[in-house]
């Protein structure tokens, strides 16, 4: 029998922890990177990416372009989740990622999803927030779905800029259903 985390905990990403989302991407293989929906060609190199968020790091957060969550558990990384397109106060673009392949399937990632929209609603001071995840990719459509996420339609886009042309699945969570998701110590 497998031992039950003891403790979960979201916290901001820093500066010093954006290496763990580069390297997340640069080592994953072709076959994950496909069901994320990811062109590897189009991955910014190490030093851009890194270079890309410094710069964002350095703007106050009612302008900043991203902000991100690292998922722990037991004080020990096993994702992150990140936002784009922010437009403060109104919406922004959720993305979610277990890295730990041991901690999926688990259930984490829907208490984490909802940990995260909390701190994105409170945080952004949001109104909306979408996920646009790979229709083909199980795992975070069914998460959305048991966090709370109202699915809105299918459709076949390009959905981001290290991204290629997919049908992709739309989700939203509004501040009346955050407000109403079950409260999840951190």
């Amino acid at each position: 029998m497998s031992k039950q985390p003891s403790r979960l905990e979201v916290r901001e990403m820093t500066l010093a922890d954006v290496g763990l989302r580069i390297d997340y991407f640069h080592d994953a293989d072709n076959a994950h990177l496909d069901r994320l929906g990811v062109d590897r060609a189009l991955l910014p190199s190490r030093q851009e990416w890194h270079r890309l968020y410094e710069i964002d790091d350095a703007r106050p957060l009612e302008q900043r372009e991203f902000y991100s969550l690292l998922w722990l558990v037991d004080g020990k990384t096993m994702g992150f989740s990140s936002t784009d397109r922010i437009e403060f106060g109104r919406h922004a673009w959720m993305h979610l990622h277990i890295t730990a392949p041991s901690l999926r399937r688990t259930g984490l990632g829907t208490q984490f999803v909802r940990l995260s929209a909390q701190r994105y609603f409170e945080m952004l001071g949001l109104q909306r927030l979408y996920c646009e995840p790979n229709a083909f990719n199980v795992a975070p459509n069914r998460t959305l779905q048991a966090a709370g996420f109202r699915y809105l339609f299918s459709r076949h886009t390009t959905p981001g800029g290290i991204n290629f042309p997919q049908v992709a699945t739309r989700w939203v969570l509004d501040l009346g259903a955050v407000k109403a998701l079950p409260t999840i110590r951190s």
